[in-house]
């Protein structure tokens, strides 16, 4: 399926590793061409390189995106030298803790790194004929998973932002939606540490998937391209729910 993207200009924010390579893979794959960030200069370096061996522009830049300035300097700089933006994803997390510094890491960046890198991005998401946003949350934010924590309630504030953002700005023709994966197993990542080091919770959660595996990061990244896609052109305000059924709540 074509998906008509060829030519379109996306930022990823986390777009060296995991879920972010992925999507970012996803959508060079598809012709678009792609800015990423990350903390680690090799890291990005190495993405840019890889994406350009694609055959599309790219390009990227170090930094944390707990950094406001430079979260927003790096869209405006990546704007410019891709010729615009017509997609951004807001994927980076401040990942998981107890107490008040692991809350405030991940209001930080999994909250404002959204609210911030959207500010950015708004002006030239305006300039679009197919401007959309995705915002990476996740089956964590829908129901109760472990333990009360700060992971689980900011991936619930992206739900709820993305959704009253989709109101905010669709008369400008900007789509806002919200993806929300269950337990996806990446090498290097938190499933696979989980699966090596606390057995019984990964055999536990893999039970309770009635497809009977954990999904991948190229099957959350393939969503993302739909829903920037021409072709996802009425999807706005949706919360995807990629997780093989491992979420009980009947998703209406």
């Amino acid at each position: 399926m074509d998906l008509q993207l060829n030519g379109q200009k996306a930022l990823v924010t986390g777009g060296t590793k995991g879920i972010g390579r992925a999507i970012a893979d996803r959508l060079a794959d598809e012709g678009c061409a792609v800015g990423v960030c990350a903390r680690t200069a090799a890291d990005v370096e190495a993405a840019v390189e890889a994406l350009k061996a694609k055959g599309v522009a790219a390009t990227g830049s170090a930094f944390d995106v707990g950094d406001a300035d430079a979260l927003k300097g790096w869209i405006a700089s990546a704007a410019e030298e891709l010729g615009g933006v017509d997609c951004f994803v807001s994927n980076v997390s401040g990942g998981n803790g107890q107490g008040e510094a692991a809350w405030r890491a991940s209001f930080d960046y999994d909250v404002m790194g959204a609210v911030r890198g959207v500010e950015a991005a708004l002006p030239f998401l305006e300039q679009s004929e197919n401007a959309s946003i995705a915002m990476i949350s996740s089956t964590a934010a829908l129901e109760k998973f472990l333990g009360a924590s700060s992971y689980n309630a900011m991936k619930a504030a992206l739900i709820q932002y993305a959704g009253a953002l989709a109101q905010d700005v669709g008369a400008k023709g900007i789509r806002v939606n919200a993806i929300s994966p269950g337990p996806i197993m990446i090498e290097g990542g938190a499933w696979e540490m989980i699966k090596n080091n606390v057995t019984p919770l990964y055999e536990a959660t893999l039970k309770d998937i009635p497809v009977g595996r954990m999904g991948s990061a190229g099957e959350v990244a393939a969503q993302v391209a739909l829903l920037a896609s021409p072709l996802g052109a009425y999807t706005t305000g949706a919360n995807v729910v990629i997780d093989g059924g491992f979420t009980k709540r009947i998703q209406f």
